[in-house]
């Protein structure tokens, strides 16, 4: 098949198109760096052309709310729109797990734009939601920063490493669509405090976390369901242990 990744020189859709390609597959990885602009339309039309399945892994480059809402709503509709006048048979996007929960925050009001855009096409589809990706830690560290402390709610996550992400994807992306929600993550459940907390020690951070029942989560209040997957999600195998001693000893 001809298949089209948005998003395709990121962290997972550059691994996701690299396992289609050894399957055989007729892949095109498509970005703003790549000459594929699904905000501008730049390339579209030539990319999508003979595609019969489009993945969408793309992420906003801006994470501010006004920012982030147009790039999902933008980028959404010129794909959409692309993808019906070329024929194309699947959609499948990346989501995140619990979005529907996390309405207090602009860039999960975003995301599900994205996903109503998705449901009100005619396009098949897929939408996989995803739980907090290992990679991403250090960004949730970052934002919860004051000084030296770092706030964080005790909350469950339910965290997945990249790799798994786009090997999974590849499997959504070959199946048929379900036109419908499916949930990705990984095999345990670790509070977000003690997450963060882990990976500091381990790349030898000094910020301190602390348990903060009030401390918002990209500007949403959680709970000990807000990011954790349902009983039918797609249950990875590699724990954060496990990476996070790999990746500190690459370093």
């Amino acid at each position: 098949m001809k298949i089209v990744v948005i998003g395709g020189s990121g962290l997972i859709g550059t691994k996701l198109a690299n396992n289609l390609r050894n399957l055989g597959h007729e892949v095109v990885a498509a970005s703003p760096s790549l000459g594929v602009n699904t905000i501008t339309t730049e390339g579209l039309t030539e990319a999508l052309s003979g595609a019969q399945v489009v993945v969408d892994v793309a992420n906003s480059p801006s994470f501010d709310d006004k920012a982030v809402l147009e790039f999902f709503e933008t980028s959404g509709r010129n794909l959409l729109a692309a993808e019906a006048a070329a024929g194309v048979k699947h959609h499948v996007a990346l989501s995140v797990v619990g979005t529907e929960r996390l309405l207090q925050s602009g860039y999960f009001r975003a995301k599900m734009a994205q996903e109503n855009l998705i449901r009100a096409s005619k396009i098949p589809y897929t939408i996989v939601r995803a739980t907090q990706f290992f990679e991403f830690v250090n960004g949730i560290a970052y934002t919860a920063t004051e000084g030296q402390t770092v706030r964080l709610p005790s909350v469950f996550v339910q965290p997945i490493v990249s790799d798994d992400v786009a090997t999974a994807m590849v499997d959504f992306t070959l199946e048929a669509p379900v036109n419908g929600i499916v949930e990705l993550a990984g095999p345990e459940r670790l509070h977000l405090d003690e997450l963060v907390r882990q990976y500091l020690s381990a790349i030898q951070d000094t910020r301190q976390v602390v348990a903060d029942v009030n401390a918002r989560y990209f500007g949403a209040e959680l709970d000990d369901q807000s990011l954790v997957p349902s009983d039918n999600a797609r249950i990875t195998t590699t724990r954060f242990s496990d990476w996070l001693s790999r990746s500190t000893t690459l370093v």
